[in-house]
């Protein structure tokens, strides 16, 4: 499992970063989502769903490899 983040449908609202600062960041350039940790172990597969359920833009999502 992988986290994929699409930038431009992103809108830099952060809930990411506040919910997985282990796994996300912000760019400083445009304040878009990073992906710190593409294939996260278990408990971070959890919050990466978790993240990926409550992005207003639902930019993120976690999909088989």
């Amino acid at each position: 499992m992988r986290i994929v983040a699409d930038t431009t449908r992103c809108v830099g609202a952060g809930q990411c970063v506040l919910t997985a600062p282990d796994l996300f960041d912000q760019s400083e350039a445009d304040g878009t989502v990073l992906v710190l940790v593409e294939r996260p172990d278990k408990d971070g597969l959890e919050q990466a769903r978790y993240a990926a359920h409550i992005c207003p833009s639902q930019a993120l999502s976690v999909e088989d490899d």
